[in-house]
């Protein structure tokens, strides 16, 4: 099975975005279990557009439209990643899907394998100043899922970072978590980027409480990003040529 009839199938199943990562970056990075990418070369990436409404609506937090539009992404998602996975081995291959939104570390607040570093290696956008996945078209109105493979698909390559000197989701996080440094400039660690303690504190003590709203989300990051108002054109108008280098 080849990389073109893997997009298609994907596609044809509801995928939005489709991308292939090496994994030989993530070689001594952070996973669970320790050996997860031991039997694996490549990595699949898919996405899913969000609805852009969902996001405009919010007004100081999630709300029960958006934390079901939410469950409803990730839904799809692993049944998307759960029929490739069986596709990839009808063909004669490995393949080991991750599911969407699954914490495998709650001190940490960590999965298996970072969904958005995958992406981003995987050519789907870039990681903005939240550490959300940014991609050109809909921002980080956006849902993802992997799958660790053998086949040894040809790989696309990482996104030039175009957030610039862009603030918005730092300005618009309530907790105070996101710090408005570049990621990968200069450091390595997303505790450098993004403080999870803020984050999820808030998260537990302030919108965990919400009627109907689960598990925890926030969404006023998504909300601000340029990229995600109204796609590229708009970024670009908003934030000016200077906040989107190359």
């Amino acid at each position: 099975m080849n990389r073109n009839e893997l997009e298609d199938l994907a596609r044809n199943w509801g995928a939005d975005f489709f991308g292939v990562a090496d994994l030989t970056p993530f070689r001594g990075a952070p996973t669970i279990p320790e050996d997860l990418l031991d039997p694996f070369e490549r990595a699949v990436s898919l996405g899913v557009a969000l609805s852009r409404s969902i996001f405009d609506n919010l007004v100081d937090g999630p709300d029960p439209p958006y934390s079901h539009h939410y469950l409803t992404a990730n839904a799809l998602l692993d049944r998307i990643a759960f029929r490739l996975t069986g596709a990839i081995q009808k063909a004669g291959g490995a393949a080991l899907p991750i599911p969407a939104s699954q914490m495998r570390d709650d001190v940490l607040w960590r999965g298996a394998i970072s969904h958005k570093a995958v992406a981003r290696m995987a050519g789907l956008g870039w990681q903005g100043k939240s550490l959300l996945l940014v991609n050109p078209e809909v921002g980080p109105r956006l849902r993802l899922v992997t799958i660790l493979t053998d086949l040894p698909l040809s790989p696309d390559q990482p996104l030039t970072n175009r957030c610039g000197k862009c603030m918005e989701c730092s300005k618009a996080c309530p907790a105070g978590a996101i710090k408005g440094t570049p990621w990968g400039e200069g450091y390595s660690r997303r505790e450098d980027a993004w403080d999870p303690k803020k984050c999820t504190d808030h998260l537990i003590n302030e919108f965990s409480k919400r009627p109907d709203v689960v598990p925890l989300i926030c969404g006023l990051c998504i909300k601000a990003c340029p990229f995600g108002r109204s796609g590229r054109r708009k970024a670009e108008e908003t934030t000016g040529e200077e906040g989107f280098p190359g």
